[in-house]
């Protein structure tokens, strides 16, 4: 499954490239991430939690970044192995640029299944593998976007829309 898309983001291209390296960032926005450690020079460890129609599985795996250019592009590659429900893997082209008013993210991203739940049929698996990504870079723009007060805490915003406070550090 193929898709391309992009996103405008009220923020500056150095941010929302540190935003891509930061493990608390990559956690944050990937829905049903129990553990992510590790770092952007040696790779990503996960645990991710996801149900895919009827197959729900516990997915153990690495996520890798390649082919970077700061602050310019990426490649996000992922696998995951998820016991007797197979096993999910997919990769993220990522490139910013420069807009007026912020950045603009574009990707192009391309996942693959297997076992179990290659057996579900391919409009379930392209609408599940769409909809992550949907929700990481939707996710990934929340948080980058979510005001600060001018202490750079958070504001009053609703839960999902705050940063846990890893902006601030990220500029301080």
């Amino acid at each position: 499954m193929k898709m391309t898309d992009a996103r405008d983001i009220k923020a500056d291209r150095a941010t929302v490239w540190a935003a891509l390296l930061s493990p608390e960032v990559l956690k944050e926005c990937v829905s049903g991430t129990q553990e992510l450690t590790g770092s952007p020079e040696d790779g990503f460890q996960a645990v991710v939690t996801q149900k895919v129609g009827p197959v729900k599985a516990t997915f153990k795996g690495t996520v890798t970044l390649t082919e970077m250019v700061e602050p310019e592009s990426l490649t996000l590659s992922g696998e995951g192995k998820g016991g007797a429900a197979g096993f999910a893997k997919g990769a993220a082209d990522v490139r910013l640029e420069e807009i007026e008013g912020g950045t603009r993210l574009h990707y192009d991203v391309d996942a693959k299944v297997g076992g179990k739940l290659a057996q579900l049929g391919s409009r379930l698996i392209d609408g599940f593998a769409k909809k992550m990504a949907d929700q990481f870079f939707t996710r990934f723009q929340e948080v980058l976007e979510a005001p600060e007060d001018e202490e750079g805490a958070p504001t009053d915003e609703p839960p999902e829309a705050k940063k846990k406070g890893w902006l601030h550090r990220l500029r301080g």
